[in-house]
């Protein structure tokens, strides 16, 4: 049982990374042995439990871990580090701030939490800030995270679920493998296998920032009932800003999600064409559509996130 937890992860070119990185890289994407893409998410999911069910629990990882996501597109390799290391760290650190002491011991001793804590200020006194190619969210996508994305990146691939029908795969889904690709780029398809149900949106960094910074734009211009999502679309944008390559790509992965929804619920999500419209009835001066699409995006959300409270 996966959490429910929605990913959005960076993929950079092999000419991203150092020369000995990009040889571990290459013969990791040649493997037999690496974890192929529909297991992933069910590897890393394991192998948490496995160190938080542990005696003591083991919170982070002795090192970095080595696995990735991959992608290729035509001849171009493209790979997402798990930093199941470092995002361990941050993810304590944001549990440890919100959550009461008396709740955290009950998950970490105070011992294991004081050392993690301080491995981690170590580390970072050694290598500086870090940031990982990886974001997570559980119970929701944040709305930011529509607006670097097209509706014609969807990816929906309908598998075994609660009222699913098996084998069910969404049209668009079997274009994009057909040959719909990135805009100026080689078709893209998903990574090696698809999972056996997924929602996805695959996108190249040039749109990804001429959108974010779009969406600034216009979102800078309007009143304070978009400043929350023009504050994370800002901090969205210099993320990527700093991470990413020219040529890297950005996926949004429903992950967990696609098993907390039905069959129609995921085909009746177009959070980012509905977010897109908000944008584009901010710059026609359309307040109609932008409280329309708004009102529209709130209550499928809202809907979501009321399930992390349901018994």
């Amino acid at each position: 049982m996966f959490p429910y937890t929605a990913y959005l992860r960076l993929y950079q070119p092999l000419v991203a990374f150092s020369s000995r990185e990009r040889e571990h890289w290459r013969a990791y994407a040649n493997s037999p042995h690496r974890p192929r893409r529909v297991d992933a998410m069910a590897v890393e999911h394991a192998e948490s439990l496995a160190r938080l069910t542990a005696d003591p629990p083991v919170v982070v990882p002795p090192g970095e871990s080595r696995d990735a996501y991959v992608r290729r597109v035509g001849d171009e390799l493209f790979v997402c580090p798990w930093q199941s290391r470092l995002r361990s760290w941050i993810a304590f650190t944001a549990f440890r701030a919100s959550t009461s002491e008396q709740v955290s011991r009950a998950f970490v001793p105070e011992p294991v939490a004081r050392e993690t804590e301080r491995d981690f200020e170590r580390w970072r006194r050694r290598t500086g800030p870090a940031q990982p190619q990886i974001l997570t969210s559980t119970w929701e996508v944040p709305p930011a995270w529509f607006v670097p994305f097209d509706t014609s990146e969807r990816c929906l691939v309908l598998g075994p679920s609660r009222n699913a029908t098996r084998g069910e795969t969404d049209s668009r889904f079997s274009a994009h493998l057909g040959g719909a690709g990135l805009p100026g780029e080689a078709a893209l398809p998903p990574p090696e296998h698809a999972q056996p149900r997924a929602l996805l949106y695959v996108a190249g960094m040039s749109d990804v920032r001429a959108r974010l910074e779009r969406a600034v734009r216009l979102l800078s211009g309007v009143s304070a009932a978009h400043s929350s999502i023009l504050y994370n679309v800002e901090r969205l944008e210099d993320w990527a800003g700093s991470l990413a390559h020219p040529r890297a790509l950005l996926e949004l992965d429903y992950g967990g999600l696609v098993h907390l929804l039905d069959d129609d619920a995921l085909r009746a999500d177009h959070s980012v064409a509905e977010t897109s419209a908000v944008l584009t009835g901010l710059e026609a001066d359309r307040p109609e559509v932008v409280k329309a699409m708004r009102a529209r995006l709130r209550r499928r959300w809202d809907a979501v996130r009321a399930l992390r409270h349901a018994n």
